[in-house]
């Protein structure tokens, strides 16, 4: 009696342990193994934490690493810090460092058809150049594009509709390109030297010295915030509009292919998706503070704001048309970019003068 009631007994104390065992393990968290954490270095073609470009790097970086719960980390270094600002997209292919940020036609010399990522004279604004990139088959030609240098390009920001630039002469006529040293990278540069004038590509944190010396005798930038920030009203007295030769400048995120493809899935979508909304945040940045600054300029500081003459745009974009013909004429690659780009554009126009353009005439 004795043996039985001990092995009832022992029995019964099992199965209890069992079932507190069992009720303990759904009860509590389950135990979650380490994730590997990655630590990445961005370059960027900008000014160290320079407003609106600068700050749209920055603040990339920290959307990943917040997104990533700390699994990502990425140190960003302003153009000269770590590389040269125009060596960027070197440093980048070649896998010194795993990331980049700049604006497609600084690479023209790599690839005459990335040209056509960043920005086209009398090309598409923001809302076109979106809608071309992710709707319109734009980013597949320019992942083909950069593939071949090892790296992922990814749309980062978008300045709007950009100023025609500071000048110190008036523009009165094409005669006063004539000489005329100007900072104007890309397509834009070429349409500069087409009208008698000498392109100069230099980097934005030598612009305002370079301006200052005479070593160039005019500079186009962004728009009013950021060239407020870079001081050019002290050293340039006009101020011309519109941007002609970027209406709609894409800033990018180049990403070393490797080290992208060696990243989990779920951090590929972060870095993705962090991109789409650093590109939401430079074009709202910027139209949000453009009209701002201008007015700052034009009551406190004295800027003379001046509209490029009618004769001189209708020139200009017939320059244009010359130099991107030429620009795709021996190049199939940028060819194929250029069909894609001005089919997407003359569709886009066909719709914006039916819905855009009627609206901002219902205010004039």
């Amino acid at each position: 009696m004795e043996n039985n009631t001990r092995r009832d007994f022992l029995k019964k104390a099992t199965a209890a342990t069992a079932v507190a065992a069992t009720a303990t393990t759904i009860g509590a968290p389950a135990i979650v193994r380490a994730e590997k954490t990655y630590n990445w270095k961005m370059v960027t073609t900008w000014p160290p934490h320079f407003p609106l470009l600068g700050e749209g790097a920055d603040k990339l970086a920290e959307m990943i690493r917040t997104m990533s719960g700390g699994r990502l980390n990425i140190q960003v270094y302003g153009g000269g810090e770590l590389v040269p600002a125009l060596q960027a997209f070197d440093a980048v292919s070649q896998g010194m460092v795993e990331m980049g940020h700049g604006a497609a036609y600084y690479w023209a010399g790599k690839s005459p058809a990335a040209q056509f990522f960043a920005a086209v004279p009398f090309g598409m604004n923001a809302q076109a150049m979106n809608a071309w990139l992710y709707a319109g088959g734009g980013m597949k030609l320019w992942e083909d594009v950069y593939s071949k240098f090892n790296l992922k390009p990814l749309p980062a920001g978008n300045t709007g509709v950009q100023m025609g630039g500071w000048f110190n002469r008036e523009i009165k006529s094409m005669d006063d390109f004539k000489g005329l040293k100007m900072r104007i990278p890309g397509l834009g540069g070429k349409v500069l030297s087409k009208a008698g004038g000498t392109a100069v590509l230099s980097a934005g944190g030598e612009l305002y010295t370079n301006l200052e010396r005479g070593v160039i005798d005019a500079t186009e930038w962004v728009g009013p915030y950021n060239d407020y920030m870079m001081g050019f009203y002290k050293v340039a007295k006009y101020y011309y509009y519109p941007g002609w030769h970027e209406a709609g400048s894409v800033l990018e995120s180049f990403v070393n292919k490797s080290a992208y493809e060696a990243l989990p899935e779920d951090l590929q979508a972060i870095v993705t998706n962090a991109t789409i909304a650093s590109n939401m945040w430079v074009l709202c940045e910027s139209e949000a503070k453009n009209n701002i600054y201008l007015d700052k300029m034009l009551k406190e500081e004295g800027v003379i704001l001046k509209k490029f003459p009618a004769d001189v745009i209708s020139q200009l974009r017939k320059y244009s048309v010359e130099v991107l013909e030429e620009a795709v004429a021996n190049d199939p690659e940028s060819q194929k970019v250029y069909d894609s780009f001005k089919a997407f554009q003359k569709q886009q126009l066909a719709w914006s003068k039916i819905s855009e353009q009627p609206y901002y005439e219902l205010f004039d």
